[in-house]
């Protein structure tokens, strides 16, 4: 082989040969790496703009998250051949798979259990006697032989191998639900009224539109990878609470009359007497904050419009580099609601229009407790029944049980309720009282306790890694404390176990609270709070004591209610009674 060389004469870069330059390109193209000069500025060529790093949603990827960057290596949804490989392996994933398989509603949730546990989507919180039943086989055949009730209306199965990861998403797809998108940094189970069509007070029967919002988000891929979990609730406007004010979104169903147009003046002229969603935003309360009234006053019809275009914003907006910041709630106390809503605006082709709150009819009362035991519905004739369902589990026979007297005794449709309860609708008043002596044949509750009514526990420590105590194990042992003892307090309470910070069973907004903390020798303990509260009741429940050992609780709730009876005012409620006292009063009178 002949070498051949080529020599430069000196001079400056413009004498270069045509046939100089384009060798000069040539070979510094690829060793140009080793160089740190351009080779175009030296043939007296502009140099050639750097590409832009990208970015996601304006975030540089070196700034990212790791959860983000696995979401920007590879869209969750698209795990598929992922979920098939870690099946036929029977292998549990490592933490990126473990991210992705969230989006398909599957959580591994070692250490508490080697195995992973499915979370549903349950829209509007109505499911059919065939699902149920479908569920119930599915929890004998490869689950653990129970189900868990959440408190946003949905159903976990737990205890499931990997290679069974497959079976579970398909069979839940062929009983007509999903759980795609019920975890990671998804919008989940849109929530709605449980008594939604059959509640006499109600202002609007909400399902329709918490159904069409759910339709949306399952046909949209942009609403998947926000920036952390989204959560939207419809209240009916009636008599209980799907306490829509702990949502990102919530929708309450209200009315414009003549009445309430007379309160104020001005009224936006675009605005007639009629039935509207008045919209709330931001409510996380284990940040310690509720949605807010943002003023915005819609149709019915455009509430999916309106829930897209907040959920896009949010998306394009969020923070995507400190997940302790991810939520909406910080998007809005950044910018406030005027800013929020011009961009909100944008994605819309009709006006948003705010209006004073005022100019709305008053929030009708709500039954505290009422999603237990036997009501009147609309329907002349009729009546639904509330069930109890212990800390809201129940076993694969219960189950069966509760879905086939459901078709019996009503219409094969049941209510989940965020409390962790059941509703069956549609019973024939003739037919109620046999109903309720075979649903307590089963294990079930149908009178509502002012103690017992009211406890609802997240899955605790164990299920959830993040749990630091036996919440439901607690719980339980709190309800039979309370069924044995002579205890009678005449307004109804309501008491949160919650695991973790994450709040999943919103312990801040209980009359009593208690969270998850250990002990110094390990053992299981809470710290309790006290006088939180939802809707009417709103407020953050504030620290009483810290440190409780979990045998202790069930005597210091009692005394703490039986304190609360001696001292409270005729007709006051537990969170009056605790709000007109200072933190050192309530704990002198509840350390004795």
């Amino acid at each position: 082989m002949t070498e051949t060389s080529t020599t430069f004469p000196a001079g400056t870069p413009g004498s270069f040969t045509a046939a100089q330059k384009e060798y000069l390109q040539g070979f510094m193209a690829g060793a140009g790496v080793s160089f740190p000069f351009s080779v175009a500025s030296e043939l007296g060529q502009a140099p050639a703009p750097l590409a832009p790093e990208p970015t996601i949603y304006g975030t540089a990827l070196a700034d990212l998250c790791k959860e983000e960057l696995w979401k920007h290596k590879e869209d969750p949804l698209d795990s598929w051949e992922r979920l098939i490989a870690h099946a036929d392996a029977n292998r549990f994933p490592d933490a990126e798979n473990m991210y992705r398989f969230k989006t398909h509603g599957l959580f591994y949730v070692a250490p508490a259990q080697d195995s992973f546990m499915i979370r549903l989507r349950v829209p509007a919180c109505e499911i059919t006697a065939h699902q149920f039943h479908g569920l119930a086989d599915l929890a004998s055949e490869i689950g653990n032989g129970h189900v868990d009730l959440t408190t946003r209306g949905n159903v976990q199965l737990r205890e499931l191998k990997p290679r069974d990861l497959v079976t579970v998403l398909t069979r839940v797809q062929e009983l007509g639900l999903t759980s795609r998108g019920a975890g990671a940094d998804n919008i989940r189970n849109v929530t709605a009224s449980p008594n939604c069509g059959f509640d006499p007070s109600e202002v609007l029967d909400v399902r329709p539109y918490a159904k069409a919002v759910h339709h949306y988000i399952m046909n949209h891929r942009d609403c998947y990878g926000l920036p952390r979990k989204f959560n939207i609730a419809f209240d009916n406007g009636g008599s209980l609470t799907v306490a829509a004010d702990t949502n990102d979104i919530a929708f309450i169903a209200t009315r414009i009359s003549e009445k309430s147009v007379s309160q104020v003046s001005g009224l936006n002229p675009q605005v007639s007497l009629g039935t509207y969603f008045r919209v709330q935003l931001g409510g996380i309360s284990g940040h310690q904050d509720f949605a807010r009234d943002t003023g915005l006053l819609i149709k019915p019809s455009e509430a999916t419009a309106v829930s897209a275009a907040i959920v896009r914003v949010f998306a394009e907006n969020g923070d995507r580099t400190n997940r302790k910041k991810a939520r909406l709630k910080y998007v809005l106390d950044k910018w406030g609601f005027d800013r929020f809503f011009a961009e909100v605006q944008k994605k819309l082709s009709f006006p948003l229009v705010r209006v004073p709150l005022t100019a709305c009819e008053p929030r009708r009362p709500l039954i505290k407790h009422g999603w237990i035991g036997p009501y009147k519905q609309a329907q002349k004739g009729f009546t639904s029944i509330g069930i109890g369902v212990p800390v809201g589990r129940m076993s694969a026979k219960q189950m069966h049980g509760l879905a086939t007297l459901a078709a019996n005794f009503g219409k094969s449709e049941l209510r989940l309720t965020i409390w962790q309860n059941v509703i069956i609708p549609h019973v024939p008043d003739a037919l109620v009282a046999s109903a309720c002596r075979q649903l307590q044949h089963l294990g079930f509750t149908t009178e509502a306790s002012s103690t017992t009514s009211g406890i609802i526990a997240c899955t605790g420590s164990r299920g959830c890694k993040y749990a630091a105590a036996d919440t439901k194990g607690a719980a339980t042992k709190l309800a039979k404390h309370f069924t044995s003892s002579d205890l009678v307090v005449e307004q109804p309470v309501n008491i949160h176990f919650t695991g973790c910070s994450n709040s999943c069973a919103q312990h801040y907004c209980g009359d009593i609270g208690l969270i998850g903390a250990k002990q110094p020798d390990g053992a299981d303990g809470f710290h309790m709070v006290l006088g939180g509260g939802m809707d009417h009741e709103q407020g953050i429940a504030r620290e009483i004591f810290r440190g409780v050992r979990a045998t202790e609780v069930p005597a210091l709730t009692e005394r703490i209610l039986r304190t609360y009876n001696a001292k409270k005012s005729s007709g006051e409620t537990f969170v009056q009674w605790t709000r007109r006292h200072s933190d050192k009063e309530l704990q002198e009178f509840l350390s004795v």
